[in-house]
């Protein structure tokens, strides 16, 4: 899949650049100041220096550093504090000490108990009674088998102990007792750990075994990162709207700016401040991972990554857009809950939808088609990829249809806000903007 990806990205690519070209080259060159400065390259400035403006805007406040600062604490913990743990456990083994002669089928199937506990078993002697208790209450080691009459612990289990060693102490009195009495009646040690394990009886399905999932944890957080972005700094454009047509500051931008260049600047400068605190979330999850040896990251192969990064760029496209026209509907900060609420809907549906599906290892039917509606696409589609439901082919088809629909958005949330940027008093209507048109759209300061 990924060699497809590839190509279509260079093939886009390619078209975008001969597009570009022939544009150029078809701009009227009717002044000296047409030929010097392109009018491509004036709006393109235009809209560098309001992204610009937003990216200082956005960096500098701390809201923007307190939250940046509470979320990669959060990453690094739920990054360190598992692994720590893990490597805990996993580096102490159950230690055994056995007093007198036991025969080696028993050692062995002492031995054999610790892997079904998740926990390794290492057996050593003790020659005497008095220094296997010195060793216990001092910890160096944790059960001792006095051949085969009885086992000693440091603290005496009870009905609520679940730890590995009163698991492991309990399971060796019962093998040990078992052993015992078969061979108490005649059997060699061989035949007696034989006969407690035995070869258990073959089971045939009518079908096929399914496949084991593998973990998805890239997937995974890239739903939750996902929804996290969108959700705040959809809110944030949204916001930033509000807020310059509030106070009047979007009039004084409205005279040397066009509204488009604005509302492009304003997506962009957003958009490369959530892709900054993305991509250092990221770094810091992978630095701490490989540092401290996480297995938390694994388990995803890099289509599944791939495909995750590209749908939350698709994600972010599409509804900064969105975000934007809602923003200019409104003319005063409390008319903010009122249109984010419809605009959290689908990311909640989507979001849901998804991490139920991923966490479950199968997509409904209901998953695939979310997975091609613009609006839940984001979401569902990574499921499908990390799931191995999807081929290269309908990857492709659900990534031209949210581009086409983020082309309609993109020119429909232009003339949203064209026409209602300069509205104050009560909230803007959609009916209203429908019906004022083509007054507005052909003023030349547009």
């Amino acid at each position: 899949m990924v060699p497809y990806l590839i190509l279509a990205a260079i093939v886009c690519l390619a078209a975008l650049r001969v597009w570009r070209r022939r544009r150029r080259a078809a701009t009227p060159e009717t002044t000296l100041a047409a030929v010097s400065v392109p009018l491509s390259d004036r709006l393109h400035s235009d809209v560098a220096l309001v992204a610009a403006r937003e990216i200082r805007e956005r960096t500098r406040g701390r809201v923007f550093r307190v939250g940046t600062i509470i979320i990669l604490l959060a990453v690094a913990a739920g990054i360190v504090i598992p692994s720590l743990h893990h490597n805990s456990s996993s580096s102490s083994p159950e230690r055994v000490a056995i007093l007198g002669t036991v025969s080696a089928p028993l050692r062995a199937s002492i031995v054999t108990l610790g892997p079904a506990l998740g926990a390794a078993v290492t057996v050593a002697s003790e020659p005497d009674l008095a220094t296997a208790r010195h060793d216990l209450a001092t910890g160096h080691v944790d059960i001792v088998l006095n051949g085969t009459t009885g086992i000693l612990v440091n603290t005496s289990p009870n009905a609520q102990d679940s730890s590995t060693t009163t698991q492991l102490a309990q399971a060796m009195a019962l093998t040990i007792s078992l052993q015992t009495s078969l061979q108490a009646n005649g059997l060699t040690p061989q035949r007696a750990a034989a006969l407690t394990h035995p070869t258990p009886l073959p089971i045939t399905g009518l079908h096929p075994a399914h496949k084991p999932q593998a973990g998805h944890p890239v997937t995974i957080y890239g739903l939750i990162l996902l929804f996290v972005l969108l959700s705040q700094y959809g809110t944030w454009i949204l916001l930033g709207v509000v807020e310059e047509k509030s106070s009047r500051v979007v009039e004084v931008l409205l005279a040397t700016l066009r509204p488009r260049q604005l509302l492009a600047g304003k997506v962009l400068g957003i958009g490369l401040v959530a892709l900054l605190q993305a991509s250092l979330i990221m770094a810091v999850a992978l630095g701490l991972g490989s540092a401290v040896g996480s297995d938390l990251l694994k388990g995803d192969n890099p289509t599944n990554v791939l495909a995750t990064v590209v749908w939350l760029v698709l994600g972010y496209i599409f509804y900064c857009w969105v975000y934007a026209a809602a923003g200019s509907l409104a003319t005063r900060q409390e008319h903010i809950q009122t249109l984010s609420f419809p605009l959290q809907i689908p990311l909640l549906l989507g979001y849901i939808t998804s991490l139920t599906a991923i966490t479950a290892g199968h997509a409904s039917n209901f998953v695939h088609v979310l997975a091609y509606l613009p609006p839940t696409a984001p979401f569902a589609m990574p499921v499908l990829v990390a799931l191995g439901q999807v081929t290269w082919w309908q990857f492709l088809i659900a990534v031209l249809l949210n581009l086409a629909a983020t082309a309609v958005i993109a020119r429909l949330a232009a003339t949203i806000y064209v026409r209602a940027i300069l509205r104050t008093g009560q909230r803007v209507r959609l009916r209203d903007i429908a019906r004022s048109g083509a007054t507005i759209t052909s003023s030349p300061a547009i």
